[in-house]
Order: structure tokens, then C-alpha cells, then sequence
């Protein structure tokens, strides 16, 4: 045997199997070789050591380790001659590296060297929850689980990309092949094995980055607006009475229903201190006044943030902060005295408002205590979302966040559920993290960063579709976490009812015809009236061609329109708030559809286009009751209801360079644009989000 460490060179992928003994490598080793029909490398130490024992009886001395180390390295650079595509390697160097400093404490310096320089294409360490199989050369299994510690550590420290294998044989091997496919994907995509271990515990497939680097290359075609939806054109209008009368009809009903409130709520308040985080950063006290910054800056929201500084409901809790840090606080000036208020509410050591979830910020005084939103939600849901004396609230957040949103509940949970007598269930769930969106730069080439690693942002709401898409309520009312008010809960329940009632009366009418269609009870004389109802209820006009179709198809077409989720949506008037408005929108296949369309999607260098964003009379607040089941009581599939044509591509400025990153179609735009839609206008007072939080001095935010 030729005494040679040195590691054939190759284009084939090499998989290393590494791992304690009797953790299932061989057969993993075996079962993938088969599956792709390519060799595997068996372990030489195997057989080297059991001819060993059966000659004389001995076990593995460090004298062996060499002379295994360079028959493991002929074996593998032999089978890599008849390989075809992979190889997968029971065992490698580094494995009797591993073993040498573990029972000798010492690892011979070719060996150690050799180890280091090899290079495989992906590490699988296996798992020790496989059964222990007892042989001639096995040691002690007790010793399995420090023993994987130590193998698991080794990786980490040599930086060397690996994924864990855990399961049956049947388990692994599926792992391992999906883990293997997905490898190639990315070699394809230049990706180094270290990016796709990266996007692998990410959680994103790689088929996702592959839609995403195209998207990046072809651009997404912006929304083609027809008109604005207005009164009576896309937008129903009610009148007090009819309000009452919708909020009653839904009330009669809810006793058989299931309702929900979802409450998209996931991200810090960082965007709403954003002005005074700007000014700590950029203001130099021993330079100019407070006053010069904000004439230099341009800066409209900080002399309104001073102004009103004791109307905030937090102003009283900062101010005896900052008596007991200063005890001469009343002897400072005042530009130093509004500098230490900022600082000591976005301070880490304080109350680092922008930094916690908006959710358990302050936002509502009242006579014996502070409200956040929160506690203003769990309020709003006993009114409207409550039936059976029960009422579900379920809560997106930041898995970081949730600690801090229980312990907001805790606080006020019983009190409310005592008042109300009404059971409060709350449950959440986390943005999927598959649903990232990798970042590139101008060029569309990957953004790493300082380390090496790609950069995810967030898909962006729309990735909350999937969050919808798993809870089981008939009825579901969907409202930011910001969008609330100070007192008159009974008047906003009011309107959150009326849209339900909207909502269920539609549902009535669609599922009659459902079942009659199932029950082959709609006749030729019904279509007409189906028609009509598509077009002044559910703003649905039937092309020409409809009506060269046969009876059949005709049927075919009004079940495959009526039969999808259908959303009521409120719409306030226009008051120069950012953000979405109902639209009339043509898609590409020329069908006109309302929608709810984001500043972002429309191309304002079109006149055209512009002149019909800028006339919109109404604004959408993300009112919205959600009715998710079908006619037959069973749950839509929302992610089969999504136009994927409509995300965004969003750039920034990051250190000079302009990045970007793809945020999938938003849950209230194009991730529930093929659904059933219908606008209903609602009173301007349902509308009172916190974006800054000079929004707080709102009436709506203030005691009335």
C-alpha cells in the first residue's frame, strides 16, 4: 500500500459521513450509493482492525492510526475512479483525527494536516438516536453522547458546513437526499456549500431562490390601475341603519360560528421612533441648539414631539425616570432636559422603546392606568370577535417578542374575561422564515456580509397568508396591531360587526347556489339571476364569451368563481394617509378585478397611471372579515388564491450601496387577490394607526 495522504482531485460531489461509532454511517453510506447508483467508501479501519483482533486478539493502538489513515485515502481515491456524479464516504480523515485525540490525546502531524486539507462537498453527522450495535471493536456506548458533542464541536470550530441526520433508516435517507438534490441546486446557482447549509437551516428551498434571483433579473410588472373604486362604483355604502341592520344579522348568526381575530403584530416599534433615533444619532449638544438641528434637518415631527412632549401617555413614567437619574433635573436647561427625555426612552438601559414590540407600548391613558395595544385588542374582541361566551384572538409575533406579549396579556387577561364573562383563547404563530427573501445588489449578485454569510430580510406580510391559512374559524376579522382607539369600543364593534354581517349574508346567498349546483338544481332560467347577483353584489362582470358556452360550462364557470374565500373589506376616506387604496385593476389576461393596491405597484412615470392613483377617494385600513371555508364547511387552501405576480421588489441604501430584496404579494394585496372581494365604506373614526408616535396625540389616542 502506498503511503499517501493526498486527496484525489475531482468535479464529482463527495458527501462525508462523520459521526461516533454505531450511529448508522455505513448504512446511510450504502442506501444513498444505491439510490444514485454510485459507489460508497467503506471504512478501512473496519476491516484493517478486525483482521487485527482475530490474529491476536488486540485492539487499536495509536501505532494503527497511520496505517489506516493512508488505506482510508486509497480506498476513497479508488472508488472515486468508478464513481459516477457522487460519492459518499463512510468515513474520512478527519473522523480518525477526531478518534486520535480523543483516546491518545494526539494526533500525528501528517494525519492532522491531511485532515484539515481534505475537502468534501457536505458533512452529514449522524445522530446517536439510532439503537447501539454491539460488535467485536465497538467501545462503550454510554460514551455515544459525549462523543457526538465532540464530533458536533469539531465541525463548528473548522468551520466546515454540516447537517445533522436524526431518525429511522427510512427518515435519513430521505433527509439526506433532499439535503443532497438540494446541494446541486445551489452549486448550480455558484453557491458555496457553506450558503446552501445556510439557506438549508433558513429553511428556505432552493427553488425559492431560484424564483427570486429571476424576479431580481426580469423585474415585476406594475399593477395596471382602470380606475379608483368609489361610492357606488367598487364601494358599497351603508347608511346608520343599514349598519345597525348588518351588525344584528351577524349577531343572529354568530351563536353557530366559530370567530377569530388575527392580529398581524411582528415587528419592533423601531419605524415609529425612527425621527428620534435619527436625532440621537445626528445631534451634537455642544455644537448647536435644538432648534438649529431641527433647521438644518428640516425636521417637522421633533418640534412636535417637544410641543406636545406631556401629552404622551409614557410622559409621566420618563419624567420621574429622569428626577431619579438627575436629582438637579429642574435646574437643567431645556434643550438638555428634552435631550435626556429622548434618550432615556430609546435607551437600552430604560425603556428602549424602539427596540420592543409596538404591542406592549403605552399608547392609551386612562384615569387608573396605561393601556397598550394589547389590552385594547383583547377589549375589542369580546365585543365582536365573541361567541358562546368565547372569544379567539391570535397574535403574529416575533418569536423573540412573544415572552413580552404574554406577560401584556397576563396583566389584563383576567380582569377582562371578568367584566365580560367572556373566555379569552390566544395563540400565536411566527412569520415562517422560509419565506425570506435573500439579498443582491445592483447586479444581482449575492450580499454578504462581513463574515461571509448571505443576508435574508423578511418576505414581508404577505408571508402571513400562511399564518391565516392554518387557523379554523368561519368568520375571521383581520386588524393591525396599531389600529386602535382610546375608548368607544362599543362604536368601533358597531362597524367590525356590519362588514361580518356583509360578509355572512354574501356567503348565504353564494352557498345556496353552491349546493344547488352540486345537487343539479340550477336551471338555464337561474343563470341569469346568478348573473345579476355576481355583478351588483360581488362587483363580478361576465365576459361576452360566457354566453356562447354550453349549460355546462356555463355551470363550470360560476362554481369556479363562487367558489373561493371572500373578504369585506372597510374603506375610509382619503386623508393623505401612506399606503394602499381599492382600485379597479386588469390583469394580464385582461380581467378586471377590485383590489387593494400599494403606492409601490403603481408605475408613476405613466401619467396615466399616476392621474388615477392621486384620484382615489378612499384609503384601505386593513379592516378586513375573512370567511375561509367553503360551502361544504371545509377550509380554503389561501395559497392557491395568491398572485404571485404581484410582490415587490424593495431596494435600500446599506454602507453606500444600493441592495435588494423581494417581498412576497402583500396578505391584503395580491396574496388574497383571487379572492371573492367586496369594499364597504366605513366612518373615518375606525382608522387610527400609530405609524410615528406623534400619531399618539391624536384624538383618538388622547382622553376624551
Amino acid at each position: 500500500m502506498e503511503k499517501n495522504l493526498r486527496q484525489q482531485k475531482t468535479n464529482i460531489l463527495k458527501i462525508a459521513l462523520f459521526g461516533p461509532e454505531s450511529t448508522g454511517k455505513t448504512t446511510l453510506a450504502k442506501q444513498l450509493a444505491a439510490h444514485y447508483k454510485t459507489q460508497w467508501v467503506p471504512e478501512f479501519a473496519r476491516d484493517y482492525l478486525q483482521k487485527k483482533w482475530e490474529e491476536s486478539k488486540q485492539t487499536c493502538v495509536l501505532e494503527d492510526l497511520m496505517p489506516i489513515a493512508y488505506g482510508q485515502v486509497a480506498l476513497e481515491n479508488e472508488k472515486l475512479a468508478t464513481a459516477k456524479d457522487f460519492l459518499f464516504c463512510d468515513t474520512n480523515l478527519m473522523l480518525t483525527k477526531v478518534f486520535s485525540e480523543i483516546y491518545y490525546d494526539f494526533c500525528d502531524p501528517l494525519l492532522n494536516e491531511a485532515a484539515v486539507e481534505h475537502e468534501y462537498d457536505l458533512y452529514f453527522l449522524t445522530d446517536i438516536d439510532v439503537p447501539w450495535e454491539k460488535d467485536d471493536l465497538r467501545d462503550d456506548p454510554v460514551k455515544r453522547d459525549t462523543f457526538f458533542s465532540i464530533f458536533k464541536q469539531t465541525l463548528i470550530d473548522k468551520n466546515i458546513p454540516f447537517i445533522t441526520i436524526s431518525g429511522n433508516k427510512e427518515t435519513r435517507l430521505e433527509k439526506a437526499i433532499h439535503c443532497v438534490e438540494g446541494l446541486v441546486k445551489a452549486k448550480k446557482l455558484e453557491l458555496s456549500s457553506a450558503d446552501f447549509v445556510q439557506i438549508y437551516e433558513h429553511g428556505i428551498s432552493l427553488d425559492s431562490i431560484q424564483k427570486q434571483l429571476k424576479i431580481f433579473q426580469k423585474g415585476i410588472a406594475k399593477s395596471k390601475l382602470i380606475s379608483p373604486a368609489t361610492i357606488g362604483n367598487g364601494i358599497l355604502s351603508l347608511s346608520e341603519v343599514e349598519f345597525q341592520e348588518k351588525a344584528t344579522f351577524f349577531d343572529d348568526k354568530k351563536k353557530n360560528l366559530k370567530l377569530q381575530k388575527f392580529v398581524p403584530a411582528s415587528g419592533a416599534a423601531s419605524r415609529m421612533f425612527k425621527f428620534l433615533s435619527v436625532f440621537l444619532e445626528d445631534f451634537n449638544s455642544k455644537k448647536e441648539t435644538i432648534n438649529a438641528y431641527i433647521n438644518r434637518k428640516k425636521d417637522t415631527e421633533l418640534p412636535i414631539f417637544i410641543v406636545a412632549m406631556e401629552k404622551f401617555p409614557f410622559f409621566d413614567a420618563v419624567n420621574k425616570k429622569l428626577h431619579e437619574i438627575y436629582p438637579d433635573f429642574e435646574t437643567l436647561k431645556r434643550d438638555t432636559k428634552n435631550y435626556y427625555f429622548i434618550k432615556i426612552l430609546l435607551s437600552s438601559d430604560y425603556f428602549d422603546f424602539a427596540n420592543k414590540p409596538k404591542a406592549v407600548l403605552p399608547f392609551h391613558l386612562y384615569d387608573d392606568h396605561l393601556a397598550n395595544p394589547i389590552e385594547e385588542h383583547l377589549n375589542e374582541c369580546v365585543y365582536y370577535a365573541s361567541a358562546n361566551q368565547v372569544s379567539n384572538l391570535h397574535f403574529t409575533v416575533s418569536e423573540a417578542h412573544q415572552n413580552q406579549f404574554e406577560e401584556a396579556i397576563a396583566a389584563v387577561k383576567s380582569e377582562i374575561e371578568a367584566a365580560s364573562k367572556i373566555k379569552m383563547e390566544i395563540s400565536y404563530s411566527y412569520q415562517n422564515r422560509g419565506t425570506d427573501s435573500v439579498t443582491v445588489d445592483k447586479e444581482n449578485n449575492f450580499v454578504r456580509n462581513k463574515n461571509g454569510a448571505l443576508i435574508f430580510r423578511p418576505g414581508g406580510h404577505g408571508a402571513l397568508i400562511e399564518n391565516l391559512n392554518k387557523l379554523d374559524a368561519d368568520v375571521i376579522f383581520v386588524k393591525n396591531i396599531d389600529n386602535v382607539i382610546q375608548g368607544d369600543v362599543e362604536v368601533i364593534a358597531l362597524y367590525k360587526k356590519a362588514l361580518a354581517g356583509i360578509l355572512l349574508e354574501l356567503q348565504q346567498q353564494i352557498f345556496s347556489y353552491l349546493h344547488r349546483i352540486e345537487n343539479n338544481k340550477i336551471t338555464e332560467n337561474d343563470i341569469a339571476d346568478i348573473l345579476l347577483f355576481l355583478k351588483e353584489k360581488l362587483n363580478i362582470e361576465i365576459t361576452t364569451y360566457f354566453y356562447k358556452f354550453t349549460f355546462e360550462n356555463k355551470i363550470n364557470v360560476i362554481k369556479e368563481i363562487l367558489d373561493r374565500p371572500i373578504r369585506v373589506c372597510g374603506m375610509v376616506k382619503n386623508e393623505g394617509e401612506p399606503g394602499g387604496g381599492p382600485f379597479w385593476v386588469q390583469n394580464e389576461e385582461g380581467k378586471m378585478s377590485l383590489q387593494i393596491v400599494e403606492t409601490s405597484q403603481v408605475d408613476l412615470a405613466n401619467k396615466r397611471q399616476q392621474s388615477i392613483l392621486v384620484s382615489a377617494t378612499h384609503f384601505n385600513p386593513v379592516d378586513l372579515v375573512c370567511g375561509i371555508k367553503n360551502y361544504k364547511k371545509q377550509k380554503f387552501d389561501l395559497t392557491q388564491f395568491v398572485d404571485h405576480t404581484t410582490g415587490f421588489i424593495v431596494e435600500k441604501s446599506v454602507e453606500g450601496r444600493t441592495v435588494k430584496s423581494y417581498e412576497l404579494p402583500g396578505l391584503w394585496n395580491g396574496a388574497m387577490a383571487n379572492w371573492l372581494t367586496v369594499f364597504a365604506a366605513v366612518p373615518l373614526m375606525t382608522f387610527n394607526p400609530v405609524k410615528t408616535v406623534n400619531d399618539l396625540l391624536k384624538p383618538a389616542h388622547q382622553p376624551h
